[in-house]
């Protein structure tokens, strides 16, 4: 027990420089143990992959979702009213396009950081065989439950970026504004009969494909405006969903450490089911052999000394005789 709780108290305090610090002198030669560089990486192809996506490029296609949804969202009412629906319509469909790569990301990390714990947790119960396996079943079981626990968290976001189109970011109504203030150089282009190519530039956006949008005249304004909408909004829910993402991450990580970390392994090995202490007592195959081996000697060898005893007595008697 003196031996299990110097091994939880010294893999905490390596978690904790490793994980929350930053500091990697225990491990100045493995960079996979330089945790914190590592999670940085990850978040920020994390945070590449989201915003290069089909689902972030609004290039392609330019206009043409936003066009079939108007279409189908059409209602009887004043004219230049957007339908709520159809930029929910919109929304929804974007989120769920990316909806899986958040939870790949918080997948990946929590992989990694079992493997993290695991690496730690053998370092410190190198010499205790018995504890070593039940320290690192208790571990593999909480990594297991904090990875559960921030998927949930994480699902819960996505389905909040679904259900309602929201912010208090300035920045919205900056990007929107930027980007309608050239809707009718844009939309004059892309109607100009006399221009020589399919493609029209759009300020920050640059070279667009256009030519399939002479067929659409009517609804190109309501489009656009649809457009700018979006793209504005987009920009803050990949920005949102990241962010959610890391601070979620760093806060579970924290309480692994700080909190569950002891709590769980304690538990893991106390309590009664799955044998608690008296696991502990259990010899593994491998020593069990060992020890089958070495009575089989103990025995050959006592049978041997008795063997030896007997010659010398006879030796003895003979040499009376």
């Amino acid at each position: 027990m003196s031996a299990f709780l110097q091994i939880i108290s010294l893999s905490r305090d390596s978690l904790r420089k490793i994980l929350l610090i930053g500091e990697f002198e225990e491990y100045p030669e493995e960079k996979q143990m330089h945790c914190t560089a590592r999670l940085v990486d990850m978040l920020n192809s994390y945070a590449s992959e989201l915003n290069n996506c089909a689902e972030s490029n609004p290039t392609k296609d330019f206009l043409m979702e936003e066009i079939i949804v108007l279409e189908e969202a059409k209602f009887i009412g004043l004219p230049n009213f957007m339908p709520r629906t159809a930029f929910q319509t919109l929304l929804m469909r974007k989120v769920r396009g990316i909806s899986h790569m958040p939870i790949d990301f918080v997948d990946s990390v929590w992989d990694y950081l079992q493997n993290v714990v695991t690496s730690v947790l053998n370092r410190h119960s190198a010499n205790y065989y018995q504890l070593q396996v039940s320290i690192r079943r208790a571990a593999e079981h909480l990594i297991a439950k904090k990875k559960k626990s921030c998927i949930q968290h994480v699902l819960q976001a996505v389905e909040m970026e679904k259900l309602t189109g929201y912010t208090c970011n300035p920045e919205y109504l900056e990007e929107y504004k930027k980007l309608i203030t050239h809707r009718a150089a844009f939309l004059n282009e892309v109607l100009n009969v006399n221009r020589m190519t399919s493609t029209v530039k759009l300020e920050g956006y640059g070279m667009i494909e256009v030519a399939h949008l002479k067929n659409y005249p009517q609804v190109l304004t309501e489009a656009y405006d649809m457009k700018a909408r979006f793209m504005a909004y987009w920009k803050i829910v990949l920005r949102r969903v990241i962010d959610v993402t890391a601070l979620h991450l760093m806060l579970s990580i924290s309480e692994l450490v700080n909190v569950d970390f002891q709590k769980e392994l304690c538990n893991g090995l106390l309590s009664s089911a799955g044998g608690g202490v008296e696991r502990l007592l259990e010899e593994s195959p491998s020593i069990s052999g060992k020890r089958e081996k070495l009575s089989r000697s103990v025995k050959v060898l006592r049978e041997s000394k008795d063997t030896v005893a007997n010659i010398m007595d006879r030796i003895g008697v003979y040499g009376d005789n």
